[in-house]
């Protein structure tokens, strides 16, 4: 396994007034744009374009399987950090996230997202995660 992997990843965001619902929080969906967010800062960290390894190799790496636990709401310019932590990177991608408002250290949403890779244009799902992707991710 690579010494030099990050296996976790964390951004400090603001939550927007175009991010809220009628009821003045962060619509619940916008929280996977936040994950998506330290997802991808999590690959990149580690060397990871997925952008244009799917442009190069014609491999997607689409989300299979989320859940979302909401615990305590953001709420407008709300400070938080959302970080990613990577569990496994052999048959399918496997992060878990959790948003915590800087404030007063609230665990506001914990998450976890599944990804597999896919071949294009058959859209055939491989059974493992490429090799460069897994070595890149320390599996």
């Amino acid at each position: 396994m690579q010494t030099n992997v990050h296996r976790s990843y964390e951004v400090r965001l603001t939550a927007p007034f175009h991010d809220l619902d009628p009821m003045h929080v962060v619509w619940h969906g916008n929280y996977f744009k936040y994950f998506d967010i330290a997802r991808f800062g999590l690959f990149k960290q580690n060397g990871i374009d997925l952008y244009r390894y799917s442009l190069d190799t014609k491999q997607i790496f689409p989300i299979t399987r989320t859940t979302t636990k909401f615990i305590s709401p953001l709420r407008h310019q709300d400070e938080f950090i959302c970080r990613a932590e990577l569990l496994e990177a052999s048959v399918k991608i496997v992060i878990d996230f959790e948003i915590r408002r800087v404030q007063d250290n609230t665990v506001c949403a914990r998450g976890r997202s599944d990804q597999v890779a896919v071949k294009l244009p058959e859209m055939d799902m491989l059974f493992e995660i490429p090799h460069d992707i897994r070595k890149a991710l320390g599996y």
